[in-house]
């Protein structure tokens, strides 16, 4: 018998480098398959995981709704009525924020610093009513939930309670604000140690009146470091979204019941009345102003017209135009949402309220300011299905809008409150 050798040489035949080659190419693809096998075999084997199904509902009616939050019992879980609702579309993510409210309610501890004379510009506030509200209820609210400790040591966060809306009521000047709140801060700087060990990234403030928020830049580790609760929470102007918190603005109280469950009744297309204040409503005025289907009126409705005519025009109005003021909130926003009325909002770099929370775009309509020249277009061309799909999203969310006292499960205070809760997490000490 003969042997043939392999050939050593070009041409010759298959060379040692290339057998070699060709052996761990087979060894690694063998290791693979062999990697993949055990793996799917695993998966097969082992037990799911648990997945919580439950879903949120919220009542049909804001009157229901509101029976149910009285008789809340603080399980975590949203209140319920004989014809449940699944309003999972109105959040971004229903499960995590159904999951993180009940562990906020379980754990969230918020320490008031007790130093300043309640006479004056601190601790309590000086109204719950008028369209800085917000600043009050919430000054209120803390001290009437379970959310108030008065041990620092178990706290998450700690609360600065200066007024500055308490201040404008006094007369106080924007730069005395600025002294007397950067002179308060430096008195608890200087008396407790709980600033220090975060350089106040777990200290929260809040203002509603844009007064409040210049005052509070005058001292700019309270810009940069702690949480910023504001009314007026403009991306160009240093709001910063993952940090500082968007307050809405609320009217209080509202001059006529909750609207919602009522298209048939709007048969107007669009409606602004208000003060030309900015650059916008300016616009909005000037293009708008004398047409047919669009309600706007260049300046507020005078009482004399009749009782509550502003209010009742929300009623029979679709979509209710809400342009930007003097700052980039407006009031308008929160009264359209309480009478059902689909807010349009008209304001560049604003962080809407609960914006990481709730899907604005499935119960309001969110246009550019340059999209006001072909408004009347952009509603026209809205299905009458969709708009159908926007309002009855929109009654879904009232209750995140309402102020009360004592404080109600899912209300403008606890939506405030779970924000906090959501911030309290990324602080390291």
């Amino acid at each position: 018998m003969t042997i043939v050798k392999p050939s050593l040489f070009p041409g010759g035949g298959s060379s040692p480098l290339c057998s070699l080659k060709t052996s761990l190419l087979t060894v690694a693809v063998l290791t693979f398959v062999s990697l993949f096998y055990l793996s799917l075999n695993s998966l097969r084997t082992s037990p799911p995981s648990p997945v919580v199904l439950t879903p949120i509902h919220v009542p049909q009616t804001v009157k229901e709704d509101k029976t149910d939050n009285n008789n809340d019992d603080n399980d975590g879980t949203a209140p319920t009525t004989g014809e449940d609702n699944n309003y999972s579309d109105v959040y971004h993510s229903p499960e995590s924020f159904r999951l993180n409210y009940a562990e906020m309610e379980k754990r969230f501890k918020v320490y008031i610093y007790p130093d300043g004379d309640p006479n004056t510009f601190y601790q309590t506030p000086r109204k719950v009513t008028g369209k800085y509200a917000s600043e009050g209820y919430f000054f209120q609210n803390i001290r009437e939930s379970r959310f108030r400790t008065l041990d620092p040591e178990e706290a998450d966060l700690f609360f600065i309670p200066v007024s500055c809306h308490k201040m404008r009521g006094k007369g106080t000047s924007y730069e005395n604000m600025t002294v007397i709140v950067q002179d308060y801060v430096d008195g608890l700087i200087a008396k407790y140690p709980y600033w220090n060990r975060t350089l106040g990234a777990d200290h929260f403030f809040v203002t509603c009146h844009d007064v409040g928020v210049r005052a509070f830049e005058g001292s700019p580790l309270l810009i940069k470091n702690t949480i910023r609760v504001v009314c007026s929470p403009s991306y160009n102007v240093g709001f910063i979204p993952h940090k500082d918190v968007a307050l809405p603005q609320v009217l209080q109280p509202f001059a006529l019941p909750a609207g919602g469950n009522d298209v048939e009744n709007r048969t107007t297309l669009g409606f602004w009345a208000g003060h030309r204040n900015s650059k916008i409503r300016v616009i909005l005025a000037r293009v708008w102003e004398n047409d047919t289907e669009l309600d706007i009126s260049n300046n507020r409705i005078n009482r004399a017209t009749g009782h509550l005519v502003y209010q009742k025009r929300f009623y029979r109005t679709k979509f209710c135009i809400c342009p930007g003021g003097s700052q980039v909130n407006s009031a308008r926003i929160t009264d359209s949402i309480h009478y059902g009325c689909v807010p349009v909002i008209l304001s560049d770099y604003y962080d809407l309220p609960f914006n990481d929370i709730l899907d604005w775009r499935k119960f309001a309509v969110v246009l550019r300011e340059r999209d006001v020249y072909n408004l009347k277009q952009i509603l026209k061309n809205i299905p009458q299905s969709e708009f159908v799909s926007l309002h009855n999203n929109l009654v879904k969310v009232q209750k995140h809008f309402q102020w009360n006292t004592p404080p109600v499960k899912f209300d403008a205070f606890h939506m405030i409150m779970y924000e906090l809760w959501l911030r309290h997490h990324v602080i390291k000490y």
